[in-house]
């Protein structure tokens, strides 16, 4: 009798507790969304925002229940680039996906055990959609741990329309003729140039000596020590370009106002990547449909060349959890397939390492290609080939240059002694 009232005391416990069972099962599966969290710049004004936005609404309504991506915004660029960084010095990663400008800085990223190696992780066929060199360009020491993704080539841009009020018709192809168009619209009372010291790279100054230093010096010349003669001369060429063709404010100012100072017509040359080409703002403008874009007339011997950088390369966690990696590499192999890649091209005008037929039906948007398909060779702009802390050291050094404090070549060897070899 009493392993019979045993026996239904078990079975009504049993009974009782399949419903808890079966609600925690049901909670388990429903816990089994791998969300991933993605550190994204492209948001806000950002030129790529609304087709990032609409591709990973488009892949979480597709994968719901299996794989969910938080896009975590990160509008300001160079808070965002601090924050990799120190999570990374902290053992930390950012975010299951993030993205990084590759240089010298950032490769030696790859020594953190916290990224993904997608020389791991990555089939042939996935490979085989990037541009090769772009790839090798992001192997360090055999890893690849950051994909190719945005790439970009970095021209001077000229307003036609304020030009021509007065009388330059053609973009200047010397240096003669450059200085001679910005003498005339000095002396119409308009800052030729929008320069600037500012921010963590003095973005478009930093273009432009770039195009004066690899012209003097030869696509190779970021192999040479900074104080090379290139570089002194380039140093000098900036430094006129700030004092006598940009605006007063050139000095400590930053991107959005170098920028600012283009879109309100205020200057009629400025120096950006295509991505710019793609904003709403920039569209607006009056002159959108008179700019054109070429390299910087030859400083030197070095000619038909541009200056190009990889721009954005992708990053991934790694992780333990087979599940966890496969829903990362999963959602990359759908963001940089060719058909998401045409549709973010097409709404910013960006280039990447990711081939497409897609072909820019805007004009400014579609001289990019041109230029970049008609230039010779490429070279690295000083960032792209020397690091953060390098160009951080030349943004610094670059008002007091401007400002008379110190002289070109004592410029060139503050900066020099920021480069490890």
């Amino acid at each position: 009798m009493r392993t019979k009232s045993r026996f239904v005391v078990v079975v009504l416990l049993v009974c009782m507790l399949f419903p808890l069972v079966a609600q925690g099962q049901k909670e388990s599966d429903a816990q089994k969304e791998i969300e991933l969290r993605w550190a994204s710049i492209w948001v806000g004004a950002d030129s790529k925002a609304p087709a990032v936005e609409a591709l990973v609404k488009e892949y979480n309504e597709k994968n719901a229940g299996r794989i969910k991506v938080v896009i975590e915004p990160q509008p300001d660029y160079n808070a965002y680039e601090q924050k990799v960084r120190t999570s990374l010095a902290a053992g930390m990663a950012p975010a299951d996906i993030f993205t990084i400008k590759f240089n010298p800085t950032t490769a030696t990223f790859y020594d953190s055990n916290l990224l993904m190696d997608f020389n791991k992780t990555m089939d042939d066929a996935w490979r085989a959609t990037f541009d090769a060199g772009s790839v090798e360009q992001s192997v360090v020491n055999g890893m690849l741990k950051s994909l190719p993704m945005e790439t970009a080539i970095l021209p001077i841009w000229y307003n036609m329309d304020l030009m021509k009020t007065v009388g330059v018709t053609t973009v200047p192809q010397t240096l003669d003729e450059m200085f001679s168009a910005f003498d005339k619209l000095k002396a119409a009372g308009i800052p030729a140039t929008s320069q600037m010291t500012g921010d963590t790279n003095a973005w478009t100054s930093m273009i432009w000596f770039s195009h004066f230093a690899v012209s003097l010096g030869g696509v190779n010349v970021w192999d040479k020590p900074f104080t090379d003669p290139a570089f002194v001369q380039a140093a000098e060429l900036t430094k006129r370009m700030i004092n006598e063709y940009s605006t007063a404010d050139a000095v400590g100012l930053g991107a959005g106002g170098s920028g600012g100072h283009f879109l309100a017509g205020r200057t009629a040359v400025f120096s950006n990547g295509p991505w710019y080409a793609g904003r709403a703002d920039l569209a607006e403008t009056p002159f959108f449909n008179s700019i054109k874009i070429a390299a910087v007339p030859p400083a030197g011997d070095t000619k038909d060349f541009m200056i190009s950088r990889l721009q954005a390369n992708i990053c991934a966690a790694s992780s333990k959890d087979k599940a966890r990696e496969a829903a990362i590499v999963d959602f990359l192999k759908f963001l940089t397939s060719s058909s998401s890649i045409a549709r973010i091209a097409e709404t910013s005008g960006g280039m990447f390492a990711v081939a497409t037929d897609y072909r820019p039906q805007i004009d400014l948007q579609k001289q990019f290609y041109d230029v970049n398909d008609t230039v010779s060779t490429t070279s690295f702009d000083l960032e792209a080939a020397l690091g953060a802390e390098v160009t951080l050291e030349f943004a610094q050094q670059l008002g007091a240059l401007a400002l008379g404090r110190i002289s070109a070549s004592e410029f060139c060897a503050l900066v020099d002694r920021k480069i490890e070899r």
